[in-house]
């Protein structure tokens, strides 16, 4: 199946965008490099003094849970390890990109960060994926949008306010707008931008979860956590006007593909709510 053109084009031009930014480029590369020490890679993080007062920022909210306060990145290094450290590079480059800061960037970040809260939660609580794996995923679920928003500015509102004025979703907003969806255009580049496949499938799949009985489990299942993140930030109105109300967490489909049972998904929702109201201010300030 040949790539609808202007998709093509979308992918190329947003390859090129300075969305994430060289120092989380050199963290993730340096990460998977089998000799990376502490050192170097708060030597990486350091330079970049916004992101680095940002990463220190974030090792020091509820979320992490360190009973004494990080000071210098090395002891966030040490003491949350190298895969939190790279997610948390990513997360806190991530936050420039959500520039010029108007009201929908602010919704799109505030939706972003929370669903990658979310994952994460949900991740822990069901042993279904990886912590960080999952945050990652959350956290890029709609980058497909950030990116629209920063190809076309009046396009992207253009949905918006179809949303707004027709009381419709953002998915059949955008395909009245756009020959491609959100989540085609994200997992695109993110593959470009040399991520994981399994990142990538993770945003693709996050709307329709269409899965084969022969996919890997794995992949389902950060999908599924991902989706699910999504649903509980949109119930819940997090980056939109008001709560989707009408959301059924535990009949929808990410929740069946990870059997949650209703108690199960009452605890992750008070879970997340406490983290949420807690280290927002640290996110989005």
């Amino acid at each position: 199946m040949g790539m609808n053109k202007e998709l093509e084009t979308a992918i190329m031009t947003a390859a090129d965008l300075p969305t994430i930014p060289v120092i989380a480029m050199k963290v993730m590369r340096l990460i998977e490099s089998e000799t990376a020490t502490a050192e170097e890679l708060a030597k990486i993080v350091a330079s970049d003094p916004a992101v680095a007062a940002r990463v220190l920022k974030i090792s020091n909210s509820s979320f992490y849970g360190c009973r004494r306060q990080i000071q210098t990145i090395s002891s966030a290094i040490v003491i949350l390890g190298f895969s939190t450290l790279r997610s948390l590079v990513v997360a806190a480059s991530l936050k420039q990109v959500y520039k010029p800061f108007g009201l929908i960037e602010k919704m799109l970040w505030e939706h972003s960060f929370a669903a990658g809260l979310a994952a994460r939660i949900i991740a822990r609580e069901t042993g279904a994926a990886n912590e960080e794996e999952a945050f990652l995923a959350g956290l890029f679920h709609d980058i497909g949008k950030i990116i629209m928003n920063s190809l076309d500015r009046e396009k992207f509102q253009e949905v918006m306010q179809h949303c707004y004025n027709e009381g419709i979703c953002f998915e059949e907003a955008e395909a009245g707008v756009y020959p491609f969806s959100h989540e085609e255009l994200g997992a695109n580049v993110i593959k470009k931008w040399n991520f994981p496949e399994v990142l990538a499938t993770a945003i693709l799949q996050h709307h329709a979860l269409e899965f084969a009985a022969s996919d890997d489990p794995g992949l389902v299942n950060l999908a599924a956590v991902t989706a699910l993140a999504d649903q509980l930030c949109l119930k819940l109105g997090i980056g939109l006007r008001e709560p989707r109300e009408e959301i059924d967490l535990i009949g929808c489909k990410a929740a069946q593909l990870l059997g949650l049972p209703a108690e199960k998904m009452a605890g992750i929702i008070e879970t997340f709510t406490l983290a949420f109201e807690k280290d927002r201010a640290l996110f989005t300030s």
